[in-house]
């Protein structure tokens, strides 16, 4: 039976979908400085579309003439980051009217929100900082963070997925892959923020050779200076292929660790779990594959983040129903169990 406040959580999670797609459409257009300021738009609530209007936001951004299609791609994308944020006000607002309320989680929900919070804090960041790769790469995250926890919070309030008692050694593994799915897309934000998708164009090889010239100091230098306009990117070409083969190689090792655990899970009686995982996947690693083969297409681009998002929701799936019995749960189904003694041997004497 589902719990109070689940229904606002799925439609939170979903919504959360949409957020991230944006994002990620907005920056795979070159869309992020569309708006040159924050919240609005050249000092407007929304995009000036007036030549009026448009006169007034040049002279006041003369750096940043107005490009209208990209300026409604960011401003549709903040629009609905505003939306989700007022949704989770407002689960965390409920969760803690009934906080004394059994098993109703309050600490999840309040973490949620500060995350979101940080959130609008990134975006705002995002843009004064023109597109700055730490923050770029750090928005991305929070916004896979903020889906994470709301899965997980709706998983919470289904009341459904029981935790399977299985040995330690395959929640063990199970949360080593999770780490590693959230350290490729850490790889991949990065790979996005300082324009290294295309960085190779064939595969599997890179310009030809198995072992590109690369240069990883410059690629991962994370104390990039604040101030030079980053759309497009400001690294050179050594630096790119850098990047952008260590998230082929990051590939790879999650891939072979993913295999490895949907083995484990079917061994374990578990085949849908294993099937969704495999799933999810074979559909990522197509994805990134099409990618390369096709010159970064847009669609294929999002799809991509997409997968990156199914793959890690599914990660989060199976940590939770791979989960510890707690302690509490034990509690309970002891109380349940010792319930069911005491009615069966009160029946007993009717039954002779």
């Amino acid at each position: 039976m589902h719990k109070p406040g689940y229904r606002l959580a799925l439609f939170a999670t979903l919504l959360t979908v949409v957020v991230v797609l944006l994002g990620a459409y907005t920056r795979l257009t070159h869309a992020g400085l569309g708006c040159p300021d924050w919240p609005g738009c050249y000092g407007f609530l929304g995009v000036p579309m007036s030549e009026h209007k448009q006169a007034i936001a040049e002279a006041r951004f003369p750096e940043a003439p107005v490009e209208v299609a990209k300026g409604w791609y960011e401003m549709i994308h903040r629009y609905f980051a505003g939306a989700l944020g007022l949704v989770i006000l407002a689960i965390a607002i409920q969760a803690f009217r009934r906080r004394e309320e059994p098993a109703q989680p309050l600490k999840l929900p309040l973490v949620i929100l500060a995350l979101v919070i940080l959130q609008g804090a990134f975006g705002m960041w995002t843009v004064t900082l023109q597109l700055w790769p730490q923050v770029v790469t750090a928005h991305l995250l929070g916004g896979f963070a903020t889906l994470s926890l709301l899965t997980l919070l709706t998983l919470r309030l289904s009341g459904r997925f029981a935790p399977l008692q299985l040995p330690g050694r395959l929640r063990a593994l199970a949360a080593a892959c999770l780490l590693l799915v959230i350290g490729q897309i850490v790889l991949g934000g990065w790979v996005s923020s300082n324009y290294a998708a295309v960085a190779c164009v064939d595969l599997p090889t890179c310009h030809g050779e198995w072992w590109p010239a690369m240069d990883f100091g410059k690629g991962f230098h994370l104390t990039q200076h604040i101030g030079p306009n980053y759309l497009g990117g400001q690294l050179d070409s050594d630096a790119r292929t850098a990047i952008h083969m260590s998230h082929r190689l990051g590939a790879l090792l999650v891939t072979l660790a993913l295999l490895a655990l949907a083995w484990q899970l079917r061994g374990a009686k578990l085949p849908r779990l294993a099937g969704l995982l495999l799933l999810a996947l074979a559909l990522q690693v197509c994805l990134g594959i099409s990618n390369v083969v096709f010159h970064l297409p847009l669609l294929v681009a999002v799809a991509h983040n997409a997968g990156g998002a199914a793959l890690l929701l599914t990660m989060v799936l199976i940590n939770y129903r791979l989960r510890a019995v707690s302690a509490v749960t034990r509690d309970a189904s002891d109380r349940v169990g010792t319930r069911a003694v005491i009615a069966s041997r009160a029946l007993l004497p009717a039954g002779k």
